[in-house]
């Protein structure tokens, strides 16, 4: 088997030549080299991958965000270091990084003693289940937590008439328009969405675009609608929240300054006189069931020019 592979170096060249007598021959070298005998070992190894590659991801996501990811980056420096030390030649910083690295295992235990208790903790709760669903039923809760502040804030400048457009982003990006205002990144909050529409603020004027729970933005320039139809009552506010529906499969929550009235956009379809408890099922419908109907179709009652 192995006779069929052989290497010769051309002195005057200087390359490297290998010949093969056919394909088949490399993959059973590199088969023999792992130790895999068969097409099952082959399954098991890809297996194993898949495992250790989920509970990295998932360490790593535990972690996040948290004081334990300067501990991890702590741990690679040490590591990094010591690989250096041995590669040029420091013997006594290279003994003192081997006797550290050797009382991390200890180490770890202490350091990381919130993030294993969380984690162990979701794992007790509802066993394994809860540890791979884990990232979904978070994104549920934080979405819920939004819908709820979003709600509330309209709720609030309805009764204010004070003026408002959120544009909720979903699968078309709409980074262009994002680039329009003034960059946020910020947590969703009730407090913060109203300062930002407070009148006479700075990010007032504008509409305030929401990525993946987040403000983005604020103050952004929406396209205004090319529907010559709408009522005239409708302001620009309104156009500009259809108008961005018609570009994007974003919602679009306006309110309505001189009536206090709130509507959402979707699709290029407006509708309108909307209570926070309609808005509330509205968005449930749009983010949070959105693969439950993903094989129906949602039909939205254009603007009526007597409304």
């Amino acid at each position: 088997m192995y006779n069929s592979i052989e290497r010769q170096y051309e002195s005057d060249g200087g390359t490297f030549v290998a010949g093969v007598d056919n394909i088949k021959d490399i993959f059973i070298v590199i088969g023999n080299d792992l130790g895999l005998k068969g097409p099952f070992d082959i399954i098991l190894m890809l297996i194993d991958i898949g495992i250790i590659s989920y509970i990295v991801y998932k360490v790593i996501q535990l972690v996040r965000e948290t004081r334990a990811m300067q501990l991890v980056k702590g741990i690679l420096f040490i590591v990094v270091g010591l690989w250096l030390a041995q590669q040029i030649g420091l013997k006594t910083l290279a003994f003192l990084l081997e006797k550290a690295i050797s009382l991390l295992g200890f180490a770890l235990v202490v350091l990381f003693q919130p993030e294993l208790r969380r984690g162990l903790e979701k794992i007790g709760n509802s066993g394994f289940r809860n540890f791979f669903v884990m990232d979904d039923e978070e994104e549920r809760l934080r979405t819920t937590a939004s819908i709820e502040d979003i709600v509330k804030c309209c709720s609030h400048f309805s009764n204010e008439y004070i003026g408002a457009l959120i544009v909720l982003e979903r699968n078309t990006k709409i980074g262009d328009v994002i680039n329009t205002g003034t960059q946020m990144d910020s947590t969703i909050s009730y407090e913060l969405l109203t300062n930002i529409f407070t009148p006479n603020t700075p990010l007032h004027d504008g509409a305030v675009i929401i990525r993946n729970n987040k403000i983005k933005a604020a103050a952004c320039y929406l396209p205004l609608t090319e529907n010559s139809n709408l009522s005239r009552e409708l302001g620009t506010r309104h156009r500009a929240a259809l108008g961005i529906t018609e570009v994007s499969d974003a919602i679009s929550i306006v309110v309505s300054e001189e009536s206090g009235k709130i509507s959402y956009a979707h699709n290029g379809g407006l509708t309108r006189n909307l209570t926070p408890d309609t808005l509330r099922k509205a968005l449930y419908r749009f983010l949070l069931d959105k693969n439950k109907n993903i094989k129906k179709r949602f039909w939205f009652r254009k603007v009526k020019t007597d409304e």
